[in-house]
């Protein structure tokens, strides 16, 4: 293995410290923009901004001509999963604790190590499946079916992972032919278009409160995977994916300060049943992925 200076190291840990402040500002914006308008409006903001704030990157990557693609029903089959994923993902957000929703979030190394087998092709080893029993147990310490009713945002969030899983899939097939680039840019086309009809129903007119959480959306959420890939290109993904752990607490922690969220020990000791199975999974070198909602 390559060995990475001290240097790098540093630089791959402030990368990261851009994508948790990135991803948690976006489990934030996420609740308080959803209390003055629909999902729908949201999301469909979110792309059309995102377009724009994503130009500086299309004119670096050589112009609008370097984002064709020959695949461009790979690119429609992952971002319709994606978008339905992402809605579920901002539902949970206005239904329980944020706390829950990103603990659950975490499963999606889970669904991932799962969907690979069946639709990869890969190999389920031991410690693959012994990370998706960790990360089911977590999920069911958190939910506590049987103890106490099954709230219905925590279900949805269960179900948001399960779709980010899918469009992990087909963003790591892309990724063969595709540039990073290429693969935001049609991930905030589509969207938009996709968003379009049902935006439609519901629109009205942005509140001028409402836009500095809807910026904050789409810069991060266009952004914060850059922040990840310089991260990854700083340091090993043995390094670098055990940082992205700590939005569990971070985002707990914003929650409490900001909206006076309480989370209980089930949801601290469901979380950590959950990360330690990734972090298996991680140091015998099957990397889960990181978990993308933005």
């Amino acid at each position: 293995m390559k060995q990475r200076s001290p240097r790098s190291t540093i630089l791959a840990a402030l990368w990261m410290t851009g994508w948790l402040a990135a991803m948690v500002l976006i489990a934030v914006a996420a609740r308080e923009a959803g209390k003055l308008l629909h999902v729908f409006q949201i999301m469909e903001i979110r792309s059309l901004v995102g377009i724009v704030l994503f130009v500086p990157m299309i004119l670096a990557a050589g112009g609008v001509r370097m984002m064709r693609t020959g695949n461009f029903r790979a690119h429609l089959a992952r971002n319709t999963i994606h978008y339905f994923a992402q809605f579920l993902w901002f539902v949970a957000i206005m239904m329980i604790p944020i706390a829950e929703v990103v603990a659950i979030e975490f499963t999606g190394p889970v669904w991932v190590a799962l969907l690979a087998v069946v639709v990869l092709g890969e190999r389920m080893t031991a410690t693959r499946i012994a990370a998706v029993v960790l990360g089911i147990v977590g999920v069911l310490i958190i939910v506590r079916p049987g103890l106490d009713h099954v709230e219905w945002g925590q279900v949805i969030a269960l179900l948001a992972a399960i779709g980010f899983a899918g469009s992990i899939i087909l963003v790591k097939s892309l990724t063969r032919t595709e540039s990073v680039a290429s693969i935001i840019f049609w991930m905030l086309v589509i969207q938009s278009v996709i968003g379009a009809i049902p935006a439609a129903f519901v629109w009205q007119q942005p509140p001028p409160e409402a836009w500095p959480w809807l910026c904050v959306i789409a810069l991060c959420g266009t952004y914060s995977h850059f922040c990840m890939a310089h991260a990854l290109r700083h340091a090993d993904a043995t390094t670098v994916v055990p940082l992205d752990f700590l939005r569990v607490p971070l985002t707990a922690l914003a929650a409490w300060f900001v909206f006076s969220e309480r989370f209980d020990l089930f949801t601290v000791f469901g979380a950590a049943v959950i990360l330690s199975g990734n972090l298996l999974n991680l140091r015998r070198g099957a990397t889960p992925l990181p978990v993308k909602s933005g």
